[in-house]
């Protein structure tokens, strides 16, 4: 059969839409598809949020000082007591496997440079002779010594021998000896060591170890100050001072005091005992203070293992010293004419000032 015109025409018109219909048909799917593709990716991300624990929110970083660079100590710090400051600085530490060889030279080193620092170094209890020093080292305890200085001429003027002492009303010492506190227990022990004194050694203080520990208030310490200043015999007294500072130097990590002494002393030749005491007592005195050390100033910086614990700053370190160091008197109202000659200062009597 013929197709018709109408026919033709229709097939014509069919012919021709069918690309226009798949463009438009292209064209209406491609927003679907990206809108069904949005919302598969929130999808998935809500899902995934769901089975990921919640992240605290990080905290705004707080601006850092910069870090500061390493420094070594100065070579030698005797000059900042003299005016001359050292750099401020921090020391390195020894390595804790320290050899016996290197502690002995570093602990002797250390000995050395203390001597040149303090060479008028001496016992800063005012005495004529050993019977006072054993009182005066007694009554020393829980005080300074400049305190007991200050209190011994009327004790001395009143009671100049053991036997006189021996023979005291203790109310009448106890009033003498208030001062330097812990008056009564103090008045027991010189009254005891006295009447010890004049009944078992003649009135004379002996020149032994085993004698000086048997009299009521006196210990190794006390027993070791008479020993090596009254009669020359070396001897290392282990006081507050020594304590601190042989342990921050590490020459011992040891505590008790019998312990420390047998430490210290196989560091050092038993000639050097007795100046050894002095030069550690009189440098935590002045510089190596307990509560802060002024490290600015101290002249074994680069041989001291616990530098930077105290005052670095030399300026700073400078209003830390004390006694002739700072320019104050010294703790003897009647010092030894080298510290005079050295710069130092007698102490005023007590109430002066």
């Amino acid at each position: 059969m013929k197709k018709t015109a109408a026919s033709k025409k229709s097939a014509t018109a069919d012919k021709t839409s069918a690309p226009e219909k798949a463009s438009a048909a292209k064209k209406s799917a491609a927003p679907e598809k990206a809108s069904a593709a949005k919302n598969s990716a929130a999808a998935n991300k809500a899902s995934a949020a769901k089975k990921a624990p919640a992240a605290k929110k990080a905290p705004a970083l707080k601006r850092q000082a910069p870090a500061k660079k390493p420094a070594v100590a100065p070579k030698k710090a005797t000059a900042a007591v003299k005016g001359v400051a050292p750099a401020k600085t921090v020391a390195p530490k020894p390595p804790r496997g320290e050899s016996r060889t290197a502690l002995v030279r570093r602990a002797r080193r250390i000995d050395r440079e203390l001597a040149e620092v303090y060479p008028y170094a001496h016992p800063e209890l005012d005495f004529e002779n050993p019977f006072q020093l054993v009182v005066a080292t007694v009554l020393s305890a829980q005080t300074t010594d400049l305190r007991v200085n200050q209190t011994t001429p009327a004790l001395f003027a009143k009671y100049p021998t053991p036997e006189d002492l021996a023979a005291a009303v203790p109310e009448e010492v106890e009033e003498i000896l208030r001062p330097t506190g812990f008056f009564r227990a103090k008045t027991r022990s010189v009254i005891g060591l006295s009447k010890a004194l004049a009944e078992d050694f003649g009135g004379e203080v002996p020149g032994r170890l085993e004698d000086l520990v048997k009299l009521p208030g006196v210990g190794r310490k006390t027993a070791f100050v008479v020993l090596g200043n009254a009669f020359g015999r070396p001897g290392i007294t282990v006081d507050t001072h020594f304590q601190r500072l042989v342990r921050r130097w590490r020459w011992t990590e040891e505590t008790d005091p019998d312990k420390i002494e047998a430490a210290v002393g196989a560091l050092f030749p038993k000639s050097d005992w007795t100046d050894l005491s002095h030069h550690v007592i009189w440098h935590g005195r002045r510089i190596c203070h307990a509560r802060k050390p002024a490290c600015g100033a101290c002249p074994i910086a680069p041989l001291c293992p616990a530098y930077g614990e105290g005052e670095t700053d030399p300026e700073k370190a400078k209003k830390l010293l004390k006694y002739e160091k700072g320019g104050f008197p010294g703790q003897r109202l009647k010092p030894p004419q080298a510290y005079l000659d050295a710069g130092g200062k007698p102490a005023l009597p007590l109430g002066a000032g």
